[in-house]
């Protein structure tokens, strides 16, 4: 087998390929410890507060107005 210009060119495209797969399949295990580490400390805040992960984030009122709608009817929920 001869090392022609095109031969050369694939194999450098073919490790660049392998390079950004291996930085890809690192940055999705990060990922996903991140949000795993995040679930875990909103339910143990959430354990020792008593307000849920959607009233600490800020969200609460969009929550209670939701559940609010759902037990009564009120003239503004669709």
């Amino acid at each position: 087998m001869t090392n022609t210009p095109a031969n050369d060119r694939w194999f450098q495209h073919r490790a660049e390929e392998l390079i950004h797969m291996e930085q890809l399949k690192r940055v999705e295990l990060f990922n996903g410890r991140a949000a795993m580490l995040g679930i875990v400390i909103g339910i143990l805040t959430e354990a020792i507060t008593g307000s849920g992960i959607a009233h600490q984030i800020g969200l609460g009122a969009l929550v209670d107005g939701y559940a609010a709608c759902r037990t009564q009817f009120l003239p503004f929920c669709f």
